[in-house]
């Protein structure tokens, strides 16, 4: 790494201990509840803080308003499994304004791609499997 760069690094990260204190409160505030995996992460102040900074701004882009983007994390959080991701981003979704219907339909849809991922996957080994042989004006084209 340059010099120049890494005493820009070094300087900002002689400051990630109270950083760390900001970037807390901030995220409370935004989700209106610390995740349970900041106290442990904050046991390495220089990696929650440039995580944490990382995180928040890719959470917040200018591109989207925030209830837009809670909705964004609701769907991906239910794709992964990612149970107390979910029950987080539900809560900070309504509380960026997002109703009841708006939630639950994000979830069905998320639910969708999910169904749809599984099917398209084991349809075409399904084919491969179970077809191999059959005339090919039977097979279904390819999708």
């Amino acid at each position: 790494m340059k010099p120049d760069n890494e005493k820009l690094i070094n300087d900002f990260l002689a400051h990630a201990d109270d950083l760390g204190d900001d970037i807390t409160a901030d995220v409370k505030e935004m989700l209106g509840i610390v995740p349970f995996i900041f106290p442990i992460l904050r046991d390495r102040p220089e990696v929650f803080a440039l995580s944490a900074i990382a995180d928040y701004r890719t959470s917040r882009p200018a591109s989207l308003d925030p209830k837009t983007a809670e909705l964004i994390a609701v769907a991906a959080a239910a794709g992964a499994g990612a149970e107390s991701c979910l029950k987080v981003h539900m809560g900070a979704a309504l509380k960026e304004g997002a109703s009841r219907d708006e939630i639950l339909d994000v979830l069905l849809i998320a639910a969708m791609i999910g169904k749809t991922r599984v099917l398209a996957s084991s349809l075409r080994r399904f084919r491969e499997v179970c077809d191999e042989g059959q005339a090919p004006e039977r097979q279904a084209p390819e999708r």
